[in-house]
């Protein structure tokens, strides 16, 4: 039981994330089939895990249904996105949180659903739909959460990064500094050259 609820977890975490990726799309309505899409592969996945029947076409009639009010929300805030420069940006970043949100919703529905025996054709879409907004409220934290931990191991990585060249580039000035100092030792280049090279290097450095 503790090893199918994190599971399902895992594969609504995920979704979450492929949801706020495909959140991103600069093109309104686009983001609306790609982010459906993710969802209803979410169902797909959690009704493997729990054995349950899935069939495609009641799994888009549930999920249209219960995301209903959702993707109200998210087609008000997709006409952000029509707004030049900042639209683009701005209108991404929230669509993102709210397609993230309306999965963590529909994964959590679906969980509980599942959990306790359901399976489609007793999928009560009234009631449910009363669980949904509830957990979409708490899923736009889900999705802020992730979106925050996101940019931190982007920018961590950035480092590391930026970290490693500059480990590199300390080497490449090393090695030259001795080559050139094998050269001065060998009387190829003067003094006066040495040094004037050897300036250049740590100055680019």
């Amino acid at each position: 039981m503790e090893n199918r609820l994190e599971n399902s977890d895992k594969i609504i975490r995920n979704h979450i994330v492929w949801s706020m990726g495909a959140g991103l799309i600069p093109v309104p309505i686009a983001d609306f089939f790609a982010v459906s899409a993710i969802q209803l592969d979410m169902v797909r996945q959690m009704c493997k895990l729990y054995d349950v029947d899935f069939k495609e076409t009641e799994g888009k009639a549930v999920i249209s249904s219960m995301t209903s009010s959702g993707l109200a929300r998210l087609g008000a805030r997709a006409a952000i996105k029509f707004i030049p420069g900042i639209g683009t940006v701005m209108g991404g970043v929230t669509m993102a949180v709210m397609s993230g949100a309306s999965t963590y919703a529909l994964g959590e529905v679906f969980k509980k659903h599942f959990e306790t025996g359901g399976t489609f054709l007793d999928f009560d879409t009234e009631r449910l739909s009363k669980m949904y907004r509830e957990k979409f409220e708490k899923g736009k934290k889900v999705a802020e959460d992730i979106r925050k931990e996101q940019e931190e191991t982007k920018k961590a990585a950035e480092k590391v990064v930026k970290m490693e060249a500059k480990k590199k580039n300390e080497k490449d000035v090393i090695t030259r500094l001795k080559e050139i100092g094998e050269l001065k030792e060998k009387g190829i280049i003067s003094d006066e050259e040495f040094q004037a090279m050897k300036k250049k290097l740590i100055d680019e450095f």
